[in-house]
Protein backbone atom coordinates (compact mmCIF):
# COMPACT_ATOMS: atom_id res chain seq x y z
CA UNK A 1 0.00 0.00 0.00
CA UNK A 2 1.04 3.65 -0.14
CA UNK A 3 3.96 4.31 2.09
CA UNK A 4 2.20 7.72 3.48
CA UNK A 5 5.33 8.67 5.87
CA UNK A 6 7.21 8.67 2.52
CA UNK A 7 4.81 10.16 0.07
CA UNK A 8 5.82 13.92 0.50
CA UNK A 9 6.73 16.96 -1.42
CA UNK A 10 8.37 18.98 1.18
CA UNK A 11 10.19 17.33 4.64
CA UNK A 12 11.72 19.99 6.76
CA UNK A 13 15.13 18.73 8.52
CA UNK A 14 17.22 20.25 10.86
CA UNK A 15 20.19 22.31 10.86
CA UNK A 16 23.16 19.88 9.59
CA UNK A 17 26.38 19.71 12.49
CA UNK A 18 28.44 20.33 9.38
CA UNK A 19 26.68 22.08 6.66
CA UNK A 20 27.99 21.64 2.78
CA UNK A 21 30.25 24.37 1.58
CA UNK A 22 30.85 24.13 -1.62
CA UNK A 23 32.22 26.85 -4.81
CA UNK A 24 32.06 25.31 -8.08
CA UNK A 25 31.66 27.10 -11.61
CA UNK A 26 28.10 26.41 -12.27
CA UNK A 27 25.53 25.17 -9.37
CA UNK A 28 22.35 24.12 -11.23
CA UNK A 29 19.01 24.03 -8.75
CA UNK A 30 16.53 21.46 -9.61
CA UNK A 31 17.18 17.83 -10.26
CA UNK A 32 15.01 17.68 -13.03
CA UNK A 33 15.28 16.87 -16.58
CA UNK A 34 16.21 19.81 -17.50
CA UNK A 35 18.81 20.07 -14.47
CA UNK A 36 20.31 16.52 -15.27
CA UNK A 37 20.83 17.56 -18.56
CA UNK A 38 22.48 21.21 -17.37
CA UNK A 39 24.65 19.48 -15.49
CA UNK A 40 25.91 17.03 -17.96
CA UNK A 41 26.45 19.34 -20.30
CA UNK A 42 28.13 21.70 -18.39
CA UNK A 43 30.43 18.69 -17.15
CA UNK A 44 31.18 17.71 -20.88
CA UNK A 45 32.27 22.07 -21.10
CA UNK A 46 34.85 20.52 -18.46
CA UNK A 47 33.41 22.86 -16.16
CA UNK A 48 32.73 22.42 -11.94
CA UNK A 49 29.55 21.28 -11.35
CA UNK A 50 27.11 20.74 -8.64
CA UNK A 51 23.34 19.49 -9.02
CA UNK A 52 21.39 20.42 -6.13
CA UNK A 53 17.65 18.95 -6.06
CA UNK A 54 14.60 19.74 -3.56
CA UNK A 55 13.65 15.77 -3.38
CA UNK A 56 14.86 12.58 -3.14
CA UNK A 57 14.88 11.43 -6.75
CA UNK A 58 16.19 12.96 -10.45
CA UNK A 59 14.39 13.42 -13.31
CA UNK A 60 11.33 15.30 -12.89
CA UNK A 61 7.95 14.45 -14.45
CA UNK A 62 10.36 12.27 -17.03
CA UNK A 63 10.92 9.74 -14.15
CA UNK A 64 7.60 10.05 -12.40
CA UNK A 65 5.46 8.64 -14.48
CA UNK A 66 5.23 11.06 -17.66
CA UNK A 67 6.22 7.65 -19.86
CA UNK A 68 4.23 8.68 -23.08
CA UNK A 69 6.07 11.48 -24.29
CA UNK A 70 4.36 14.57 -25.21
CA UNK A 71 6.41 15.18 -28.33
CA UNK A 72 4.83 17.32 -30.86
CA UNK A 73 7.10 16.93 -33.54
CA UNK A 74 10.15 14.42 -33.27
CA UNK A 75 12.40 15.47 -35.64
CA UNK A 76 12.58 18.88 -33.80
CA UNK A 77 14.30 16.75 -30.97
CA UNK A 78 18.09 16.61 -30.93
CA UNK A 79 21.36 16.95 -28.87
CA UNK A 80 21.28 15.26 -25.44
CA UNK A 81 17.72 15.47 -25.24
CA UNK A 82 17.54 12.61 -28.32
CA UNK A 83 20.45 11.03 -26.56
CA UNK A 84 18.24 10.21 -23.70
CA UNK A 85 15.34 8.46 -26.39
CA UNK A 86 18.51 6.92 -27.74
CA UNK A 87 19.26 5.47 -24.42
CA UNK A 88 15.37 4.25 -23.60
CA UNK A 89 15.77 2.65 -26.84
CA UNK A 90 18.48 0.78 -25.86
CA UNK A 91 16.99 -0.84 -23.49
CA UNK A 92 13.79 -1.78 -24.97
CA UNK A 93 14.69 -1.79 -28.57
CA UNK A 94 14.23 1.90 -30.56
CA UNK A 95 10.58 2.18 -32.96
CA UNK A 96 12.88 4.67 -34.96
CA UNK A 97 15.14 4.28 -37.23
CA UNK A 98 18.26 5.91 -34.98
CA UNK A 99 17.06 3.71 -32.10
CA UNK A 100 14.97 6.09 -30.17
CA UNK A 101 11.99 5.43 -28.12
CA UNK A 102 9.29 7.60 -26.91
CA UNK A 103 7.45 5.52 -24.52
CA UNK A 104 9.13 3.99 -21.35
CA UNK A 105 8.59 3.16 -17.57
CA UNK A 106 9.47 5.64 -14.87
CA UNK A 107 12.14 3.22 -13.33
CA UNK A 108 14.30 2.71 -16.78
CA UNK A 109 14.00 6.73 -17.52
CA UNK A 110 15.35 7.55 -13.60
CA UNK A 111 17.99 4.45 -14.23
CA UNK A 112 19.33 6.40 -17.22
CA UNK A 113 19.45 9.66 -15.40
CA UNK A 114 21.25 8.44 -12.37
CA UNK A 115 23.71 6.02 -14.45
CA UNK A 116 24.64 9.30 -16.75
CA UNK A 117 25.11 11.32 -13.64
CA UNK A 118 27.23 8.94 -11.77
CA UNK A 119 29.47 7.88 -14.70
CA UNK A 120 29.84 11.83 -14.88
CA UNK A 121 31.38 11.70 -11.28
CA UNK A 122 28.65 14.80 -11.03
CA UNK A 123 27.89 15.39 -7.32
CA UNK A 124 24.02 15.69 -6.44
CA UNK A 125 22.51 17.28 -3.19
CA UNK A 126 19.57 15.88 -2.58
CA UNK A 127 16.61 17.18 -0.22
CA UNK A 128 17.89 20.68 -0.34
CA UNK A 129 15.25 23.28 -0.06
CA UNK A 130 16.76 26.74 -0.77
CA UNK A 131 16.07 29.62 2.03
CA UNK A 132 18.18 32.20 0.83
CA UNK A 133 20.05 33.97 -2.08
CA UNK A 134 22.73 36.66 -1.74
CA UNK A 135 24.02 39.01 -4.68
CA UNK A 136 26.92 41.41 -5.38
CA UNK A 137 25.08 43.84 -7.52
CA UNK A 138 23.74 42.15 -10.19
CA UNK A 139 25.45 39.49 -9.67
CA UNK A 140 23.93 35.62 -7.43
CA UNK A 141 27.25 35.40 -5.26
CA UNK A 142 25.82 32.18 -3.33
CA UNK A 143 22.47 30.13 -2.63
CA UNK A 144 21.60 29.02 0.67
CA UNK A 145 19.52 25.86 2.02
CA UNK A 146 17.20 25.57 4.63
CA UNK A 147 20.00 23.05 6.29
CA UNK A 148 22.45 25.16 6.50
CA UNK A 149 23.98 24.17 3.10
CA UNK A 150 26.06 26.85 0.87
CA UNK A 151 26.75 26.86 -2.92
CA UNK A 152 28.85 29.27 -4.06
CA UNK A 153 29.48 29.33 -8.14
CA UNK A 154 30.25 31.96 -11.16
CA UNK A 155 27.11 30.87 -12.84
CA UNK A 156 23.57 29.71 -12.00
CA UNK A 157 21.12 27.60 -13.81
CA UNK A 158 17.58 27.58 -12.49
CA UNK A 159 15.93 24.05 -13.65
CA UNK A 160 13.15 24.29 -10.63
CA UNK A 161 9.51 23.90 -12.52
CA UNK A 162 8.58 26.66 -10.11
CA UNK A 163 11.16 29.67 -10.49
CA UNK A 164 12.33 29.51 -6.64
CA UNK A 165 15.54 30.33 -7.58
CA UNK A 166 14.55 33.23 -10.33
CA UNK A 167 12.17 34.51 -7.87
CA UNK A 168 14.57 34.85 -4.57
CA UNK A 169 17.39 36.54 -6.89
CA UNK A 170 14.90 39.33 -7.55
CA UNK A 171 13.82 38.14 -11.28
CA UNK A 172 10.97 39.80 -12.88
CA UNK A 173 7.97 36.91 -13.71
CA UNK A 174 4.80 36.48 -13.83
CA UNK A 175 2.00 34.18 -12.49
CA UNK A 176 -1.45 33.70 -14.19
CA UNK A 177 -2.61 34.50 -17.37
CA UNK A 178 -2.41 37.71 -19.31
CA UNK A 179 -5.16 39.13 -20.80
CA UNK A 180 -4.63 38.87 -25.08
CA UNK A 181 -3.89 42.59 -24.68
CA UNK A 182 -0.64 42.38 -22.85
CA UNK A 183 0.91 40.86 -26.06
CA UNK A 184 -1.57 41.03 -28.78
CA UNK A 185 -2.38 37.31 -28.76
CA UNK A 186 -5.83 35.95 -29.12
CA UNK A 187 -6.00 32.59 -26.98
CA UNK A 188 -5.05 34.07 -23.39
CA UNK A 189 -6.44 34.79 -20.52
CA UNK A 190 -9.97 33.25 -19.65
CA UNK A 191 -11.15 30.66 -22.16
CA UNK A 192 -14.18 29.37 -23.16
CA UNK A 193 -16.10 27.40 -25.76
CA UNK A 194 -13.14 24.36 -26.02
CA UNK A 195 -14.75 21.27 -26.88
CA UNK A 196 -12.10 19.47 -25.40
CA UNK A 197 -12.63 18.33 -21.48
CA UNK A 198 -15.65 19.44 -20.93
CA UNK A 199 -18.90 17.89 -19.21
CA UNK A 200 -20.41 16.63 -22.31
CA UNK A 201 -23.86 16.22 -20.68
CA UNK A 202 -25.96 19.16 -18.40
CA UNK A 203 -24.68 18.12 -14.88
CA UNK A 204 -25.91 19.97 -11.54
CA UNK A 205 -23.11 21.50 -9.66
CA UNK A 206 -25.67 22.08 -6.36
CA UNK A 207 -25.87 19.82 -3.26
CA UNK A 208 -29.49 19.21 -4.11
CA UNK A 209 -29.84 19.02 -7.72
CA UNK A 210 -31.23 21.78 -9.36
CA UNK A 211 -31.19 23.82 -6.36
CA UNK A 212 -29.60 26.78 -6.17
CA UNK A 213 -29.80 27.47 -2.17
CA UNK A 214 -28.65 24.20 -1.40
CA UNK A 215 -25.18 25.33 -2.06
CA UNK A 216 -22.21 24.12 -4.31
CA UNK A 217 -21.04 20.39 -4.54
CA UNK A 218 -17.27 19.70 -4.07
CA UNK A 219 -14.71 21.38 -6.35
CA UNK A 220 -17.25 24.14 -7.91
CA UNK A 221 -17.06 27.75 -7.52
CA UNK A 222 -19.59 30.47 -8.20
CA UNK A 223 -16.77 32.79 -9.30
CA UNK A 224 -17.66 35.37 -11.59
CA UNK A 225 -16.84 34.19 -15.15
CA UNK A 226 -15.13 37.22 -16.77
CA UNK A 227 -14.95 37.59 -20.21
CA UNK A 228 -12.76 36.15 -22.91
CA UNK A 229 -9.54 36.91 -22.99
CA UNK A 230 -9.23 38.52 -19.77
CA UNK A 231 -6.41 38.14 -18.08
CA UNK A 232 -6.43 36.38 -14.05
CA UNK A 233 -4.33 34.72 -11.78
CA UNK A 234 -5.63 31.60 -12.33
CA UNK A 235 -3.05 28.55 -13.59
CA UNK A 236 -3.67 25.41 -15.42
CA UNK A 237 -4.22 22.29 -13.36
CA UNK A 238 -1.84 20.12 -12.01
CA UNK A 239 -2.31 16.07 -11.23
CA UNK A 240 -0.29 13.19 -11.10
CA UNK A 241 0.88 11.23 -14.13
CA UNK A 242 -0.28 8.07 -12.58
CA UNK A 243 1.36 4.29 -13.91
CA UNK A 244 -1.02 1.83 -13.74
CA UNK A 245 -0.75 -2.06 -14.84
CA UNK A 246 -3.25 -4.81 -16.03
CA UNK A 247 -0.68 -7.27 -15.27
CA UNK A 248 -2.23 -9.64 -12.25
CA UNK A 249 1.20 -10.40 -10.75
CA UNK A 250 2.51 -6.90 -10.57
CA UNK A 251 -0.44 -5.02 -9.57
CA UNK A 252 -1.79 -3.76 -6.32
CA UNK A 253 -5.42 -2.78 -5.76
CA UNK A 254 -5.53 1.04 -5.03
CA UNK A 255 -5.67 1.46 -1.80
CA UNK A 256 -7.79 4.09 0.53
CA UNK A 257 -6.00 7.10 0.98
CA UNK A 258 -6.30 9.40 4.27
CA UNK A 259 -8.68 10.95 4.93
CA UNK A 260 -10.62 9.63 2.03
CA UNK A 261 -14.04 11.64 1.18
CA UNK A 262 -16.18 10.24 -1.30
CA UNK A 263 -18.17 13.68 -1.59
CA UNK A 264 -14.98 14.77 -3.75
CA UNK A 265 -16.77 12.88 -6.64
CA UNK A 266 -20.25 13.84 -6.83
CA UNK A 267 -20.06 15.21 -10.06
CA UNK A 268 -18.06 12.47 -11.61
CA UNK A 269 -20.88 10.30 -10.16
CA UNK A 270 -23.71 12.58 -11.19
CA UNK A 271 -21.94 12.64 -14.87
CA UNK A 272 -21.43 8.94 -15.21
CA UNK A 273 -25.30 8.55 -14.30
CA UNK A 274 -25.57 11.38 -17.07
CA UNK A 275 -24.35 8.51 -19.50
CA UNK A 276 -20.34 9.82 -19.60
CA UNK A 277 -18.08 7.62 -18.56
CA UNK A 278 -14.74 8.86 -19.56
CA UNK A 279 -12.48 9.70 -16.64
CA UNK A 280 -10.34 7.02 -17.34
CA UNK A 281 -10.15 7.30 -21.41
CA UNK A 282 -6.60 8.39 -21.45
CA UNK A 283 -4.60 5.73 -20.85
CA UNK A 284 -1.60 5.81 -23.21
CA UNK A 285 0.34 2.44 -23.26
CA UNK A 286 3.83 2.29 -22.04
CA UNK A 287 6.23 -1.11 -21.94
CA UNK A 288 5.71 -3.65 -19.81
CA UNK A 289 2.32 -3.73 -19.47
CA UNK A 290 2.05 -0.81 -18.06
CA UNK A 291 0.25 2.64 -19.19
CA UNK A 292 1.04 6.58 -18.12
CA UNK A 293 -2.96 7.89 -16.90
CA UNK A 294 -3.27 11.70 -17.73
CA UNK A 295 -6.44 13.60 -17.41
CA UNK A 296 -9.56 13.40 -20.03
CA UNK A 297 -12.78 14.87 -20.51
CA UNK A 298 -14.85 16.45 -18.38
CA UNK A 299 -14.00 14.64 -14.87
CA UNK A 300 -10.55 13.06 -14.57
CA UNK A 301 -7.08 13.32 -12.96
CA UNK A 302 -6.95 17.61 -12.67
CA UNK A 303 -7.55 18.79 -9.69
CA UNK A 304 -9.08 22.06 -11.41
CA UNK A 305 -8.52 25.19 -9.62
CA UNK A 306 -7.11 23.47 -6.38
CA UNK A 307 -3.85 24.78 -7.22
CA UNK A 308 -3.81 28.58 -7.55
CA UNK A 309 -1.05 28.77 -4.45
CA UNK A 310 1.26 26.71 -5.53
CA UNK A 311 3.40 29.42 -7.47
CA UNK A 312 3.92 31.70 -4.51
CA UNK A 313 3.39 29.47 -1.65
CA UNK A 314 6.01 28.82 0.84
CA UNK A 315 7.40 24.87 1.27
CA UNK A 316 4.20 24.12 3.74
CA UNK A 317 2.00 25.18 1.49
CA UNK A 318 2.62 23.82 -1.04
CA UNK A 319 3.06 20.48 0.71
CA UNK A 320 -0.48 20.82 2.06
CA UNK A 321 -1.87 21.34 -2.19
CA UNK A 322 0.83 18.22 -2.83
CA UNK A 323 -1.31 15.86 -0.30
CA UNK A 324 -5.04 17.15 -1.64
CA UNK A 325 -3.74 16.35 -4.57
CA UNK A 326 -2.75 12.80 -3.85
CA UNK A 327 -6.10 12.53 -1.61
CA UNK A 328 -7.91 13.30 -5.14
CA UNK A 329 -6.15 11.86 -7.59
CA UNK A 330 -6.11 8.31 -5.29
CA UNK A 331 -9.21 9.14 -3.91
CA UNK A 332 -11.26 9.09 -7.18
CA UNK A 333 -9.12 5.58 -8.49
CA UNK A 334 -10.39 4.06 -4.71
CA UNK A 335 -13.74 5.94 -5.53
CA UNK A 336 -14.20 4.40 -9.51
CA UNK A 337 -12.94 0.50 -7.81
CA UNK A 338 -15.20 0.68 -4.69
CA UNK A 339 -18.44 2.98 -4.74
CA UNK A 340 -21.54 1.04 -4.73
CA UNK A 341 -22.85 4.76 -6.87
CA UNK A 342 -20.07 3.44 -9.21
CA UNK A 343 -21.73 1.38 -12.19
CA UNK A 344 -21.20 -2.16 -11.68
CA UNK A 345 -19.17 -2.30 -14.89
CA UNK A 346 -17.16 0.23 -14.41
CA UNK A 347 -16.15 -0.93 -10.69
CA UNK A 348 -15.32 -4.22 -12.60
CA UNK A 349 -13.82 -2.21 -15.43
CA UNK A 350 -11.10 0.03 -12.90
CA UNK A 351 -10.20 -3.01 -10.93
CA UNK A 352 -8.19 -4.81 -13.87
CA UNK A 353 -5.58 -1.94 -13.27
CA UNK A 354 -3.82 -1.22 -9.67
CA UNK A 355 -0.36 0.47 -8.83
CA UNK A 356 2.31 -1.60 -10.28
CA UNK A 357 4.95 -3.39 -7.35
CA UNK A 358 7.93 -2.48 -9.59
CA UNK A 359 7.90 0.97 -9.43
CA UNK A 360 8.28 3.53 -6.87
CA UNK A 361 8.88 1.40 -4.56
CA UNK A 362 9.68 4.35 -2.06
CA UNK A 363 6.33 5.44 -1.79
CA UNK A 364 4.14 1.83 -2.63
CA UNK A 365 4.02 2.65 -6.54
CA UNK A 366 2.53 6.05 -6.58
CA UNK A 367 4.76 8.80 -8.13
CA UNK A 368 6.97 11.32 -6.12
CA UNK A 369 5.96 14.60 -7.83
CA UNK A 370 2.79 16.35 -8.76
CA UNK A 371 2.58 17.15 -12.27
CA UNK A 372 3.91 21.02 -12.02
CA UNK A 373 2.34 22.16 -15.62
CA UNK A 374 2.50 25.89 -14.98
CA UNK A 375 4.08 28.29 -12.14
CA UNK A 376 6.08 31.42 -12.29
CA UNK A 377 7.30 32.54 -15.52
CA UNK A 378 10.11 34.70 -15.93
CA UNK A 379 9.79 38.08 -17.78
CA UNK A 380 12.28 38.96 -19.82
CA UNK A 381 13.45 41.36 -22.57
CA UNK A 382 11.80 38.53 -25.21
CA UNK A 383 8.73 36.97 -24.50
CA UNK A 384 8.19 33.94 -26.19
CA UNK A 385 4.31 34.63 -27.46
CA UNK A 386 1.55 33.06 -29.33
CA UNK A 387 2.66 34.86 -32.19
CA UNK A 388 6.16 32.59 -32.26
CA UNK A 389 3.93 29.32 -32.19
CA UNK A 390 2.06 30.05 -35.19
CA UNK A 391 5.39 31.42 -36.84
CA UNK A 392 4.03 35.16 -37.25
CA UNK A 393 7.20 35.93 -35.44
CA UNK A 394 10.60 33.73 -35.62
CA UNK A 395 13.36 34.14 -32.94
CA UNK A 396 16.97 34.80 -34.29
CA UNK A 397 18.33 33.38 -31.59
CA UNK A 398 17.45 29.74 -31.55
CA UNK A 399 18.43 27.33 -28.91
CA UNK A 400 15.93 24.96 -29.58
CA UNK A 401 12.51 24.51 -31.39
CA UNK A 402 9.04 23.77 -29.78
CA UNK A 403 6.38 22.07 -31.57
CA UNK A 404 3.64 20.98 -28.90
CA UNK A 405 0.04 22.13 -29.04
CA UNK A 406 -0.80 25.32 -27.59
CA UNK A 407 -1.96 23.14 -24.83
CA UNK A 408 -3.57 24.71 -21.54
CA UNK A 409 -5.74 22.57 -18.86
CA UNK A 410 -8.50 24.14 -17.30
CA UNK A 411 -8.20 26.52 -14.92
CA UNK A 412 -11.34 26.74 -13.19
CA UNK A 413 -14.70 24.60 -12.35
CA UNK A 414 -17.98 26.73 -12.22
CA UNK A 415 -21.60 27.21 -11.72
CA UNK A 416 -22.48 29.27 -14.35
CA UNK A 417 -26.88 29.34 -15.36
CA UNK A 418 -27.41 25.96 -13.46
CA UNK A 419 -24.65 23.56 -14.80
CA UNK A 420 -21.00 22.92 -14.32
CA UNK A 421 -18.90 24.73 -16.57
CA UNK A 422 -15.17 24.25 -16.91
CA UNK A 423 -12.80 27.09 -18.21
CA UNK A 424 -9.41 27.46 -19.64
CA UNK A 425 -8.69 24.38 -22.01
CA UNK A 426 -7.07 25.10 -25.14
CA UNK A 427 -5.66 23.14 -27.28
CA UNK A 428 -4.45 24.41 -30.99
CA UNK A 429 -1.50 23.15 -32.54
CA UNK A 430 1.72 25.28 -33.95
CA UNK A 431 2.11 25.61 -37.44
CA UNK A 432 5.51 24.26 -37.37
CA UNK A 433 8.28 23.35 -35.28
CA UNK A 434 9.32 27.23 -33.58
CA UNK A 435 12.65 28.46 -32.70
CA UNK A 436 12.99 29.52 -28.88
CA UNK A 437 15.22 32.81 -28.37
CA UNK A 438 18.11 32.68 -26.37
CA UNK A 439 16.86 35.80 -24.65
CA UNK A 440 14.07 34.05 -23.34
CA UNK A 441 16.15 31.88 -20.54
CA UNK A 442 18.22 35.11 -19.77
CA UNK A 443 16.97 37.84 -17.52
CA UNK A 444 17.10 41.28 -17.91
CA UNK A 445 19.95 42.80 -17.55
CA UNK A 446 19.33 45.05 -14.63
CA UNK A 447 17.65 41.89 -12.26
CA UNK A 448 20.89 39.38 -13.19
CA UNK A 449 23.92 38.62 -15.00
CA UNK A 450 24.89 35.40 -14.00
CA UNK A 451 21.86 33.30 -14.29
CA UNK A 452 19.71 31.32 -16.54
CA UNK A 453 16.38 29.52 -16.61
CA UNK A 454 15.67 26.76 -19.25
CA UNK A 455 12.23 25.35 -17.28
CA UNK A 456 10.20 28.97 -16.39
CA UNK A 457 11.27 30.84 -18.81
CA UNK A 458 10.14 33.93 -20.49
CA UNK A 459 6.99 33.33 -22.10
CA UNK A 460 3.19 33.75 -21.85
CA UNK A 461 0.86 31.70 -20.36
CA UNK A 462 -0.61 30.29 -23.97
CA UNK A 463 2.72 29.77 -25.17
CA UNK A 464 4.12 28.13 -22.38
CA UNK A 465 1.56 25.16 -22.66
CA UNK A 466 3.27 24.72 -26.28
CA UNK A 467 7.02 24.69 -24.88
CA UNK A 468 6.38 22.69 -21.66
CA UNK A 469 7.25 19.51 -22.73
CA UNK A 470 9.73 17.49 -21.01
CA UNK A 471 11.84 16.93 -24.36
CA UNK A 472 11.99 20.69 -24.78
CA UNK A 473 12.80 21.65 -20.85
CA UNK A 474 15.84 18.77 -21.59
CA UNK A 475 16.99 21.19 -24.90
CA UNK A 476 16.80 23.85 -23.51
CA UNK A 477 18.88 22.76 -20.25
CA UNK A 478 21.75 21.73 -22.42
CA UNK A 479 21.67 25.24 -24.18
CA UNK A 480 21.62 26.97 -20.83
CA UNK A 481 24.64 25.03 -19.78
CA UNK A 482 26.29 25.65 -23.19
CA UNK A 483 25.81 29.26 -22.65
CA UNK A 484 27.04 29.23 -19.01
CA UNK A 485 30.54 27.92 -20.34
CA UNK A 486 30.82 30.73 -22.90
CA UNK A 487 30.32 33.07 -20.51
CA UNK A 488 32.71 31.89 -18.31
CA UNK A 489 35.42 31.70 -20.35
CA UNK A 490 34.81 34.93 -21.45
CA UNK A 491 34.25 35.98 -18.25
CA UNK A 492 30.71 38.09 -19.50
CA UNK A 493 27.70 38.38 -18.73
CA UNK A 494 24.72 36.09 -20.02
CA UNK A 495 23.08 38.63 -22.14
CA UNK A 496 26.78 39.51 -23.30
CA UNK A 497 27.40 35.66 -25.02
CA UNK A 498 27.38 36.16 -28.72
CA UNK A 499 24.72 34.04 -30.60
CA UNK A 500 26.79 32.81 -33.04
CA UNK A 501 29.51 31.45 -30.64
CA UNK A 502 26.62 29.59 -28.93
CA UNK A 503 24.97 28.55 -31.96
CA UNK A 504 28.11 26.64 -33.20
CA UNK A 505 28.30 25.11 -29.72
CA UNK A 506 24.84 24.24 -29.81
CA UNK A 507 25.34 22.32 -33.52
CA UNK A 508 28.61 20.69 -32.33
CA UNK A 509 26.33 19.34 -29.10
CA UNK A 510 23.48 17.96 -31.79
CA UNK A 511 20.92 20.52 -30.94
CA UNK A 512 18.56 20.93 -33.66
CA UNK A 513 18.06 25.05 -34.28
CA UNK A 514 16.06 25.25 -37.47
Amino acid sequence: MIVIDQLAYYRPGPKANSPTRLNVDVCIYGGTSAGVIAALQAKRMGLRVALVAFGRHLGGLTASGLGATDIGNKSAIGGMSREFYRAVGEHYGGDEPDGSKWTFEPHVAENIFNHWIEKADIPVFYEHCLDSVVKKEQQITEIIMENGASFRAKMFIDATYEGDLLARAGVSYHVGRESNDTYKETLNGIHFGSPYHNFKAWVSPYVIEGDPDSGLVFGVTNDAPGYQGQGDSSIQAYNFRICLTHVPANRMPFPKPPNYNPDMFVLLSRYMKAGVWDALKLHLPMPGGKTDLNNFGGFSTDFIGHNHGWPEGDYTTREAIFQEHVRYNLGMLYFLSNDDSVPVSIREEVRQWGLPKDEFKETGGWPHELYIREARRMVADVVMTEHHCRGYQVAEDSIGLAAYTMDSHNSRRMAIDGRCVNEGNVEIAPAEPYPISYRAIVPKREHCTNLLVPICLSSSHIAFGSIRMEPVFMILGQSAAAAAAIALRESIAVQDVKYEELRSELIAGGQILE
